[in-house]
């Protein structure tokens, strides 16, 4: 019988996939006893519409030259964060797993890296129920991946991804990520339990409403003391035009005036607080500091070691 993907991943099949290089590549963060990770599930091939369209095309131009980007196709890295503390291993999402994007679904081999196996995994906390933070949640036989965890989402994203309406009414391009969302959070329904914005989800970890992404996406501030670090998830999607231009919509976001408000709002916070930050799509590792420039902001990414 051939390995299961599970077993090729955990064992000398991580190893070898670590020659692809950067990919998998993590970021270490300390605070206090805590020790934040960040760890790939590889990137995305996204195009370029799917951000820019409903921008001015005028004014997206000297952009897209600034940072070197195509207007056609972007890959965006997917970088997922695991939280140790005490007794307790904490992934915030988990990926695509196998069926959403071909160069997506690496999280195992990034985990295997930092030396935790799937069952090591005490707690998973969502940021929101797209694909590619929530699809991991399964094995190539369906079955759950991460066998001792229990599971955290924002109420009002649960509802909104569980409601057998939601399908019908979130469009037809986003479609599948409705059915999919639904039938994965059915499967972890006895597990999972719910918080609001600005509830301590655990000890050290408060969640925070960044709305607009989904209708009930969250970051979270991990603090210990005075020092702090903020896990975006997609309120903050792209180290470029999200910078640059936060009022402006994008086509990523369900509600594209309430992401806006959210990024102008949480931006102006990060750089007047000078907050760490680890964002899912952010440049490099995702790690670094939002600072004020004249006409907007700027990612200042750094190597997080």
């Amino acid at each position: 019988m051939a390995p299961s993907r599970r077993t090729f991943l955990a064992g000398g099949g991580a190893a070898a996939l670590m020659g692809l290089g950067p990919k998998f590549a993590h970021a270490s963060l300390t605070l206090g006893e805590m020790r934040l990770d960040v760890v790939s599930d590889g990137s995305l091939s996204l195009p370029g519409s799917f951000i820019f369209d409903p921008m001015p095309k005028d004014e997206l131009a000297p952009i897209l030259t600034k940072f070197d980007l195509s207007p056609d196709v972007l890959e965006p890295p997917c970088n997922v964060t695991l939280l140790r503390h005490a007794d307790r291993v904490v992934l915030f999402d988990v990926g695509s797993g196998p069926d959403f994007a071909p160069n997506s679904g690496m999280l195992l081999a990034s985990l295997d890296a930092a030396g935790v196996a799937p069952e090591d995994v005490t707690d998973i906390i969502f940021t929101h129920a797209h694909p590619d933070h929530l699809w991991g949640l399964l094995d190539d036989f369906d079955d759950p991946l991460f066998t001792n965890a229990s599971y955290m989402i924002g109420k009002s994203e649960w509802d909104y991804w569980m409601d057998p309406n939601t399908v019908d009414t979130i469009g037809e391009a986003r479609a599948s990520f409705a059915v999919g969302a639904r039938r994965r959070l059915k499967m972890i329904e006895d597990t999972i339990s719910f918080f609001k914005d600005g509830e301590e989800i655990m000890p050290g970890v408060a969640a925070r409403a960044t709305l607009g992404h989904t209708p009930g996406h969250m970051a979270f501030e991990v603090r210990q003391g005075t020092d702090a670090v903020m896990i975006l998830g997609d309120c903050i999607g792209n180290h470029h035009v999200a910078f640059e231009k936060p009022e402006w919509p994008s086509g990523s976001d369900q509600d594209q005036d309430a992401a806006a408000q959210t990024r102008v709002q949480l931006l102006d916070q990060l750089a007047t607080e000078k907050t760490r930050i680890i964002g899912f799509h952010l440049a490099g590792n995702g790690t670094g500091y939002v600072e004020k420039t004249a006409s907007g902001y700027t990612f200042v990414a750094e190597d997080g070691q």
